[in-house]
């Protein structure tokens, strides 16, 4: 399903189903007390569309499991579950996978949802999307009698009813990570209203470091080989061109990235650049490595599974991408990673880890989406990417690369 179409269903059934259904919420709270601290024995995490929350909120629900000793769940949409299985700190049958091809699937598994919740039997849940009416709506049909999510008591934004009894003022100025752990705390009890006043310092976020299984190393060195046959352990340098159709106005231009692969190989002629991506972005990713006639600038786009990645990235030396999940998966190794962000903010976005560098110009138009508008927005021109030099983000490559003494300094 399209994220427009997803975006409309959201607004036009979302609104009047939430309002409904916030009537049934206050009528039952007459009947179910609603208690002044949530049961977490149960813990269900709901973040359906983002690939790369799956790994921020990472710090967050193991300080839930370790301070309320809380079993944890999570929902997903099934195209987004990979990202799950990169730290696997929820086990995988604890995992509810909602398809989303198609409006008729997606209300089928709606009632599946309901099913497994009562199953689970999940004593609370906690919604992760920022104003999303699906995600509240799913978390009242989970049963639960505590809901933690944010919200926007004084502020204007997403309607949603009053589904979620434990709210949090989202705050847009912070890192989503904090906003995350402020969820937690107020599922903790450290703070009795909306408002997150117990600390959390953003640089206290720890990410936990992935494990890395030398076979697989082995693995992913073969098939490098089988793209680049004459590759014995030169140094790789990654590109990730493409990004999801959700914001597709965060993709640099593709020239940019050729010319980026030109530079590189000019100056470490040992080196390989990998253009990586998925099998559907196959095409996309042969359109950049096509602009550069090196046999060392190589399309892996469909080549490494999504297991692989890591194993990928513990072996590069650091990775240039558009602002996508990507970005996130590498934080979780050691892998230097250079972010172009345009119509998000790395203020808000940042991967965590302490390993990425964001290459931003700041617009006074930046960013122009946000949590108040579904993250969609309609500038065609994007001066806030196509604004960035191809010599911007070299000097920010040529640094790195004679700091570790890979290319000559002069």
């Amino acid at each position: 399903m399209k994220v427009d179409t997803m975006r409309e269903i959201d607004r036009y059934a979302g609104v009047p189903l939430t309002f409904l259904l916030s009537i049934v919420a206050s009528i039952a709270r007459i009947f179910r007390k609603i208690p002044a601290k949530p049961n977490l024995q149960r813990t269900l995490f709901i973040e359906l569309s983002e690939m790369g929350s799956a790994i921020i909120v990472d710090p967050a629900m193991r300080k839930l499991q370790q301070e309320a000793q809380a079993e944890i769940f999570f929902a997903i949409f099934k195209s987004n579950s990979k990202s799950l299985e990169i730290l696997n700190t929820v086990p995988a049958d604890q995992i509810f996978k909602m398809r989303s091809e198609n409006i008729f699937v997606l209300t089928v598994d709606v009632f599946r949802f309901i099913g497994w919740c009562r199953k689970k039997k999940i004593t609370t849940v906690i919604d992760l999307e920022l104003f999303s009416r699906f995600t509240a709506i799913l978390t009242f049909f989970s049963g639960a009698l505590s809901r933690v999510g944010f919200a926007s008591p004084h502020d204007e934004g997403l309607y949603r009813g009053n589904l979620i009894n434990y709210p949090v003022r989202y705050n847009p100025h912070v890192h989503i990570a904090v906003n995350f752990y402020s969820l937690i705390n107020t599922a903790l009890g450290y703070h009795d209203t909306f408002y997150a006043t117990t600390p959390v310092h953003f640089n206290d976020i720890q990410l936990q470091k992935a494990a890395i299984d030398e076979q697989a190393v082995q693995q992913v060195k073969a098939k490098i080989k089988q793209l680049y046959p004459a590759y014995t352990n030169q140094p790789i340098y990654l590109l990730n061109v493409n990004a999801s159709d959700l914001l597709p106005q965060r993709k640099w231009l593709p020239e940019r990235f050729a010319e980026i692969a030109e530079l590189l190989l000019q100056a470490d002629k040992t080196c390989i650049v990998l253009a990586t991506g998925a099998a559907a972005e196959y095409e996309y990713v042969a359109n950049v490595v096509n602009m550069v006639k090196d046999e060392r600038f190589v399309n892996s786009a469909g080549t490494f599974k999504f297991e692989e990645l890591v194993p990928l990235y513990s072996i590069a030396q650091f990775m240039l991408t558009n602002d996508s999940g990507p970005a996130h998966f590498a934080a979780v190794t050691n892998l230097k990673v250079f972010v172009i962000f345009g119509p998000e903010t790395p203020h808000l976005y940042l991967p965590l880890g302490g390993n990425a560098t964001p290459i931003y110009l700041g617009l006074p138009c930046s960013p122009c989406v946000s949590a108040t508008n579904h993250r969609k927005t309609t500038c065609i021109t994007r001066p806030c990417i196509t604004g960035i030099p191809t010599q911007m983000v070299w000097g920010y490559l040529h640094n790195f690369l004679q700091q570790q003494k890979l290319v000559e300094v002069g």
